[in-house]
């Protein structure tokens, strides 16, 4: 099946893609990929050092007469998001992703394609790699766990690298320029509850929501898609409002950058009040699929009758996480003001684990202001302790601010209209990217960003432009020939 992935042009980048995603390599769980890249810089003969906390760094000499050219730091990182849909079979720890070709698009079989960030990983592969293509003094840098914590990039060191400008690979629009980018912090909200027998009498019923699009929590969050969390506690509130109705568990949502697709829930009521709890809840679907009909064409939420569960959340907690869940903020909070179309601030509500007497929301905050991303954090935060949670900050980095002087910010933009024959998208994004991390080991290196053009990312939408990236690889190699002299 990747057989023709690797028919594909330019093969050197397709090729180099396929070897990588039959190496399993989810976040946190960068074994293997980090051994994989360690013996490929070393069968190529390359200086090859994995850091204290696993990012690998190769290094390559400049190409004849490129010697007193800038040295340019490659960047992308290692891990991948792990998403698959509710009936695909896929053990992403064992497995290689399956690819095909559809159309224009390299997709995978039910799963993500994890060309985020595997483009930009095998586009570094594939020069360090050749002995045809011109470049200057490079030092490819494979950073680990960027998608749950970006650890690798804040444990690197600073005296490793040596580099004058960075390229980092993981934009997702193949006419951007990125410059810019947000930060973000984890927010972790934590309480117990008491669970009682089910009262005698009682029916149950499970509610599954599925079939929505999902995405990338800061490239998509501007789009209004639905949030399988907030549809699902929407109904349970229309529940116990109506009808009584008790939890006894909820598993929404898996990773804080996905933008959650799916959600399950297990309650109980009274059997007096199944017409009307039917009723109530049917009319709240029908609601939900109305408002998000352009959005959401494949929203499914189905509500089955079942066994009545042994356990339920007690009434109190149960009215108070609720409610708290409700007011949390999910979404775009604020635009920014001096950048038309970026969204400045958000929260993705993305995870909600209710069961065994614990419940815990996950969700991830993003800012490009770091004001504004405390202050929603503070916000949150006491959302859910008014809620009887306790809430735990962490993961917090820094944006990247755009520097639109920086020499190569200005190179790559002219260098993208003489070959396009357009202006290019200089701008910052509401993802997080490593730029801003790395500037503060390394404050002297100028960044920029460019990759090709990749939709779905985080969701096993998740595909590649087969067009994109021929016209993305064009122009990397011309950004690395006319790397500025030294």
């Amino acid at each position: 099946m990747n057989q023709e992935i690797r028919e594909l042009e330019p093969k050197q980048l397709w090729n180099k893609f396929a070897d990588l995603n039959a190496v399993p390599r989810p976040s946190k769980k960068e074994e293997r990929v980090i051994a994989f890249m360690k013996k490929f810089g070393e069968d190529l003969g390359l200086e090859t050092v994995i850091d204290t906390v696993g990012n690998v760094i190769i290094k390559k000499p400049a190409t004849s007469g490129m010697e007193d050219r800038k040295v340019v730091v490659l960047q992308s990182h290692l891990d991948m998001v792990h998403q698959k849909n509710a009936n695909t079979d896929f053990d992403f720890d064992t497995q290689g992703i399956e690819m095909y070709v559809d159309g224009d698009w390299v997709r995978a079989k039910g799963t993500t394609l994890g060309a985020d960030n595997g483009l930009g990983v095998a586009t570094i592969m594939a020069v360090l790699e050749s002995k045809t293509i011109q470049h200057p003094a490079i030092e490819a840098l494979f950073t680990i766990d960027e998608e749950t914590g970006m650890t690798g990039a804040i444990g690197l060191k600073g005296g490793l690298l040596n580099g004058d400008i960075l390229l980092n690979l993981d934009t997702e629009e193949d006419d951007e320029i990125g410059v810019g980018c947000a930060g973000g912090i984890d927010i972790t909200a934590t309480r117990s509850y008491k669970q009682l027998a089910t009262p005698h009498g009682a029916i149950g019923y499970t509610i599954e929501i599925k079939g929505l699009n999902g995405g990338h929590s800061g490239m998509d969050i501007i789009k209004g898609l639905g949030n399988a969390n907030v549809f699902m506690n929407r109904l349970l509130y229309k529940g116990d409002k109506k009808c009584g109705l008790q939890i006894a568990s909820v598993k929404g949502g898996s990773l804080r950058n996905a933008i959650p697709r799916e959600s399950f829930a297990v309650i109980a009521i009274d059997s007096n009040s199944q017409d009307v709890f039917e009723n109530e809840i049917n009319s709240e679907i029908t609601k939900i699929k109305a408002e998000y009909a352009s959005l959401e064409a494949d929203l499914d939420i189905i509500l089955t009758e079942t066994a009545s569960p042994e356990k339920v959340m007690d009434t109190d907690a149960q009215k108070m996480v609720i409610k708290a869940i409700y007011a949390a903020l999910n979404g775009v909070h604020r635009m920014s003001p001096e950048i038309d179309g970026l969204v400045e601030t958000s929260n993705n509500i993305a995870k909600i684990i209710i069961a065994d007497g614990k419940v815990t929301v996950m969700c991830l905050t993003r800012s490009s202001v770091d004001s504004n991303k405390d202050d929603l954090a503070n916000k949150l935060t006491s959302c859910f302790e008014l809620g009887g949670f306790e809430v735990e900050l962490s993961g917090s980095y820094p944006g990247w601010t755009p520097n639109m002087n920086s020499s190569i910010v200005k190179l790559t933009a002219e260098l993208y209209k003489k070959i396009n024959g357009e202006e290019a998208n200089v701008a910052a994004c509401h993802a997080g990217l490593e730029c801003g991390i790395l500037g503060t080991h390394y404050p002297e290196m100028e960044m920029v960003s460019f990759g090709p053009t990749i939709k779905g990312a985080h969701s096993p939408d998740e595909r590649a432009s087969i067009s994109s990236a021929k016209k993305y690889w064009h122009f990397f190699l011309e950004v690395l020939k006319e790397t500025p002299k030294k």
